[in-house]
């Protein structure tokens, strides 16, 4: 049974050398929007290096953080901030940091970018689900065989909360800044931050094929290639496979060993995702979008989504149109003081200050 959030929430975000200054402003910055809206401070936030000393980001900028982490205590959650070398970050006494807060002081952990490294190198992560940014998704999973690491955006699993990298961070604070305080105060986060959609568990990561299969599988990049170009009418297997001069059972063979599907089950995603992308971006019809994505009737199209997304399309566009991206508008513009505290009475000012009402639970 979820437990209700507290009142005002207390965040510590842990830098690691050489962090990524995008992911860290877009895990902080709905933070500071969500106190604005609301008129009341809902979250404090602190940044932390493990021995209070300055930490450049992977741009070559510096951020002094604002406290010791080993001096800090009371957090209702811990980010870990990842960049670039993330293995060359973590140390023992990271490790021994992020163990005792999960066993004494902190339950509720997360992180962004690469930052589930360092959880899942703790051992925090295991048997759970987690994001990590693409580039180490295969060796994460080949070096952290209890951890499931997810390709979505970002995944939420009980009592840890993981994103990948850029700006994946901020749909996932504002899911969980939804899950506490409601889908009206998300929602106007994401207008004022000029965010159209705001993306959840299902959305995966586009990872590179070439990051995928190296140099090595060329005719199976220029088959992807073939299918990527042609969703609306797909080739047959059989064409496929004599446009690389292959076998159709060796193009099978292919689709196992390296992307761990068939061809069929690999062309059928492409044309899925697809079809969800116009469907959440575009007015266009199911009727239509099952023709645009090569389907030969809208029955078998919405029965082949449902399986593969396990919603409806109608369904999913019916929650679209109940909870619409909020139209474009731009953010009030203000200097930021150091404190949270110190943000919010400056926000008096703003015309958005305190217009979205909580809802208690």
């Amino acid at each position: 049974m979820e437990t209700e959030a507290p009142v005002c929430q207390t965040i510590g975000f842990l830098l690691l050398d050489q962090f990524t200054l995008i992911s860290l402003s877009c895990a902080v910055e709905p933070l500071r929007m969500a106190n604005q809206l609301a008129g009341e401070e809902l979250y404090r936030w602190q940044t932390l290096s493990l021995d209070g000393q300055p930490v450049w980001a992977s741009d070559g900028v510096s951020v002094t953080p604002d406290a010791c982490a080993q001096d800090q205590r009371g957090f209702d959650a811990v980010i870990v901030c990842g960049g670039v070398g993330i293995q060359q970050a973590i140390s023992p006494a990271l490790i021994a940091w992020l163990r005792s807060q999960a066993r004494l002081y902190c339950k509720r952990l997360g992180a962004v970018c690469t930052g589930s490294w360092a959880l899942a190198q703790a051992g925090l992560l295991d048997g759970f689900q987690c994001s990590v940014h693409w580039e180490l998704m295969a060796s994460m999973q080949e070096a952290f065989t209890r951890v499931k690491v997810s390709s979505s955006v970002f995944t939420l699993d009980g009592n840890r909360f993981t994103s990948s990298g850029g700006t994946a961070p901020l749909d996932m604070m504002l899911h969980l800044i939804g899950r506490d305080h409601g889908h009206t105060l998300s929602a106007a986060i994401s207008q004022m931050f000029v965010y159209e959609r705001i993306r959840n568990e299902r959305d995966h990561q586009r990872v590179p094929l070439k990051h995928l299969l190296g140099t090595q599988q060329p005719k199976l990049q220029e088959v992807v290639a073939l299918m990527e170009s042609n969703l609306e009418e797909p080739i047959d297997l059989d064409e496929l496979a004599a446009y690389v001069h292959v076998s159709r059972r060796q193009l099978e063979r292919m689709f196992q060993k390296h992307l761990y599907c068939t061809p069929s089950r690999y062309y059928l995603k492409l044309r899925l995702t697809r079809a969800r992308q116009l469907l959440m971006q575009t007015p266009i019809s199911i009727v239509e979008l099952a023709v645009i994505c090569g389907f030969v009737s809208t029955p078998h199209f919405s029965k082949c989504y449902r399986d593969f997304f396990g919603v409806a399309p109608s369904d999913e566009r019916s929650d679209m149109r109940l909870h619409p991206p909020p139209a474009l508008r731009p953010e009030g513009q203000s200097l930021a003081p150091q404190k949270p505290r110190d943000v919010l009475e400056q926000a008096r000012d703003e015309p958005t200050f305190a217009t979205v009402q909580i809802q208690r639970r």
